[in-house]
């Protein structure tokens, strides 16, 4: 199995890099293919099962779509030929079709029909969040400067807990076929090892993840704490 990582000094924003680390962990036997920014990613001209990509600064942003824009077409091929990906944080913004902040716009890959937009003042959504994927319960915490207006008809997951893909939305994410986009953060592979288990047996991996017995425990743990009467998801907004 290959597994690249995209962009991985650019995805160093709220631990999203400990989904990379991880997955190195889980699956000893993978190979794995770093691409820089500067460097074509390795799937334009190979066969990969997993692309990562995680949170970024919102600069970064703008850099990784003007890198990933001359492969459009490949990263649809790839999306419509099965491939998983797993795009985290803002991450997901990338692939919408522009982001936005008060009178600027700023154009993104386009590929799904959803948009970003940005608070002009810069607030800062922090929150819990519990959501179901399908039947796995999906927990973690959220921060962002963004939010997605979505036409997507197809969700990664339903709010149970916190926000979804903006205040009013119930749903929350982008997933078609074994495309996975989210805002949720935790990192959200080791806080919910069954649907990394999941995500993985998309790419063809099979067995345990790395620390199954104590992550099942964690991720127990936290459920059943989320689901407490009372519970403040939302964690307020700040500079």
């Amino acid at each position: 199995m290959k597994i690249e990582l995209l962009y991985p000094e650019l995805s160093t924003v709220y631990g999203d890099a400990g989904n990379a680390l991880y997955l190195k962990k889980s699956c000893k036997d993978a190979e794995f293919i770093e691409t820089p920014l500067q460097k074509k990613p390795y799937f334009v001209d190979n066969d990969v099962e997993l692309i990562l990509l995680g949170s970024m600064t919102e600069k970064s942003q703008l850099f990784a779509i003007n890198a990933l824009k001359p492969y459009v077409n490949r990263i649809k091929e790839l999306i419509e030929a099965g491939v998983v990906f797993l795009c985290t944080g803002n991450s997901m913004e990338l692939f919408g079709e522009y982001i936005a902040e008060d009178d600027e716009k700023w154009e993104a890959l386009g590929i799904f029909p959803f948009y970003s937009k940005r608070s002009s003042e810069y607030f800062r959504h922090n929150s819990m969040f519990l959501g179901d994927f399908e039947d796995i319960e999906v927990v973690g915490c959220r921060s962002q400067f963004a939010y997605i207006y979505s036409k997507c008809d197809t969700p990664f997951m339903k709010v149970k807990g916190g926000i979804g893909n903006n205040p009013e939305d119930e749903s929350e994410g982008i997933h078609y076929k074994n495309f996975f986009a989210t805002y949720v953060l935790g990192p959200i592979l080791p806080l919910n090892p069954k649907l990394t288990k999941h995500i993985l047996s998309l790419a063809g991996f099979k067995g345990d993840v790395a620390f199954e017995k104590e992550a099942m425990d964690a991720y127990n743990l936290r459920l059943t704490k989320l689901k407490e009467e009372g519970v403040n998801f939302i964690l307020g907004e700040h500079w």
